[in-house]
């Protein structure tokens, strides 16, 4: 048929092992996070023993002209001519079990997929202590596929130990070496392969992964370029995934580390950061072309083209994963005020930030306490808008093009500043903003910027000497939260007044930060009895700035609650006004 996008290719299990290790096909290293479970690997070995299809596998044709060099590290001896878009868990459990090889687990925990044998009932199970110990199961069934194995030999000797353990009948002699050679004969498996021409796009081939995969999963654009990583950049690929492992957990020997208890990112979120920098792109749909070395204009790929293009993606990932540079940034995010994890209602605005901090840097060399403040304001701006939340790429696109013509640190500066009054208006602070805080979400952003607000205030928390910041301080884990929101009108009184609806009791502005002990013996109490008791505890200027801080109006405990949510609104959209005023 004319007009195809693919071909249908049949291969055996130890075909498609064999073209993995020779790199014909494009199996990432065997070290990347492998997501599924040990019982879904046995199971495939279980459907695969039983003679039941385990799915068809999608590849794509890489377009680059019939190159021959090493890549990554083993036996490969070329770049491949397949990619795997639907198949990789399947291939890596595969080649995992039958090579007994390790994996890396989504912990990334190192470790061996261990599957055990019962050649007597014919069964699959994962490894454990009691299988080890028992002689009717082969522990570990990659031994059956390693060099050197006498199939006859393991045969003799395994039922050698069982006769000598419990004894065997004939039908059991019979039956265990016919199991076993089965099973060695799972090499031979018949599988399907659609190929799918390199002519076809990034989007076609998008198109085509969801129709046929029952999942549903949806594949990306970053998922195509860290593909890509694997094959022509692997050791880039292992930077971005090693270093987003580190963040997530302290350094056990006190060496430099990209830990840290704000932002744990995934490697495709860093991966926009490198595009942005490299590329000044924030769509990623051009950019996988690009690094295929495919001239946008001719369709031809050039192998000179994208090693080229790798080159400046290897420079700009450089800068990205520099410690020094992720640790100033980092700054940034604390002196917008997020101080806790919590706060950050959007990680695009912390990818696409760091992305214009690095820009500042690197292009406009601004010194870092002028950047610190530039981009802690666009933070705090991107953050409380919702800039990032949705159309993210296409909004960072306007964003970069807003820069493309500044040639002086002072343009860039200016620029940025008079993008942020251009959302940040009177009409926003005074009317808009107010009305976004008339909403029961629980994570509705103008929430967090009053709380980040109260953190730059360097404000009290309510009815307590301690400092907001202080309580929001991410290093200190006690058993229960320092802080907790707490219903300034409790929800059983509310509930005794006929207000009943969850978003009319869990109304933002029906929140304050109290310190835990105190939201436990508030408890239910109305207002109007435990605020004055309260109160007692400070002279009357103290709870006057108080209560200015945290936007609650004199003698705001004896108003009409709906009067009440009015109110502390607008207070509430003032204080975060002052906030970040306070950044300049």
């Amino acid at each position: 048929m004319n007009g195809l996008l693919f071909k249908k290719v049949d291969y055996s299990v130890g075909g498609l092992l064999e073209n993995i290790d020779s790199g014909e096909i494009g199996l990432p290293d065997i070290q990347r996070p492998f997501v599924w479970n040990t019982t879904r690997v046995r199971d495939l070995f279980d459907s695969m023993y039983r003679g039941y299809p385990i799915g068809t596998l999608l590849f794509w044709e890489n377009g680059s002209p019939g190159e021959h060099r090493t890549i990554g590290t083993g036996t490969k001896r070329r770049v491949p001519r397949l990619l795997v878009v639907d198949g990789q868990q399947r291939l890596t459990a595969l080649y995992a079990v039958m090579k007994g090889v390790r994996i890396v687990d989504k912990n990334f925990d190192h470790k061996r997929l261990r599957i055990a044998f019962n050649p007597l009932e014919e069964k699959f199970e994962v490894t454990n202590t009691s299988i080890e110990r028992d002689p009717t199961w082969i522990a570990d069934i990659s031994i059956l596929w390693q060099e050197g194995f006498r199939l006859y030999d393991f045969i003799f000797n395994f039922m050698k130990r069982l006769e000598e353990r419990r004894g065997l009948n004939e039908e059991e002699r019979q039956r265990i070496p016919q199991a076993i050679q089965k099973l060695v004969n799972l090499v031979n498996y018949p599988m399907t392969a659609l190929e799918i021409s390199a002519s076809a796009t990034e989007e076609q081939v998008s198109e085509i992964f969801v129709r046929i995969n029952s999942r549903g999963r949806t594949l990306n654009q970053a998922d195509f370029i860290l593909t890509l990583m694997s094959v022509f950049w692997d050791e880039g690929r292992k930077e971005l995934e090693e270093f987003c492992r580190q963040t997530k957990y302290p350094p056990t020997d006190n060496r430099p580390s990209p830990y840290n208890p704000y932002f744990n990112p995934q490697p495709d979120q860093l991966l926009r950061v490198d595009v942005v920098l490299a590329f000044r792109r924030a769509r990623l749909e051009y950019v996988y072309s690009i690094l295929r070395g495919k001239d946008l204009q001719t369709g031809e790929f050039s192998p000179e083209r994208r090693d080229e293009q790798f080159d400046r993606l290897e420079k700009a990932q450089k800068e990205v994963l520099n410690l020094q540079n992720w640790h100033d940034f980092l700054k940034v995010i604390k002196r917008a005020g997020y101080i806790h994890p919590n706060l950050i209602t959007s990680e695009m605005a912390l990818v696409y930030t760091y992305s214009l901090w690095l820009i500042g840097k690197q292009d406009f060399g601004l010194d870092q306490h002028t950047l610190r403040d530039l981009m802690a304001r666009w933070f705090f701006m991107s953050s409380l808008t919702s800039r990032y939340s949705s159309s993210a790429e296409t909004r960072m696109e306007q964003d970069l093009t807003l820069i493309r013509g500044c040639s002086s640190s002072e343009e860039f500066v200016r620029t940025l500043e008079q993008e942020i009054s251009a959302v940040l208006t009177n009409d926003y602070w005074n009317v808009t903003l107010p009305n976004e805080l008339a909403t029961a979400s629980a994570r509705n952003p103008g929430q967090y910027a009053f709380f980040a607000a109260l953190c730059l205030l360097d404000a009290p928390v309510l009815y307590s000497s301690m400092k907001v910041r202080d309580l929001l301080d991410p290093t200190s884990q006690p058993h229960r939260s320092a802080l907790e929101r707490h219903h300034l009108f409790p929800r059983k009184y509310l509930e005794k007044l006929g207000i009943k609806d969850n978003h009319d009791i869990n109304q933002v502005a029906n929140f304050a930060l109290v310190e835990w002990h105190d939201n436990v013996e508030i408890g239910d109490r109305p207002p109007s009895d435990y605020a004055p008791e309260y109160e007692r505890r400070f002279p009357p200027d103290k709870l006057t700035e108080m209560y200015w801080y945290h936007a609650l109006p004199e003698g705001w405990y004896n108003m009409d609650y709906w009067t009440f949510l009015e109110e502390r609104r607008r207070r509430m959209a003032e204080i975060i006004r002052k906030g970040f005023e306070s950044l300049k």
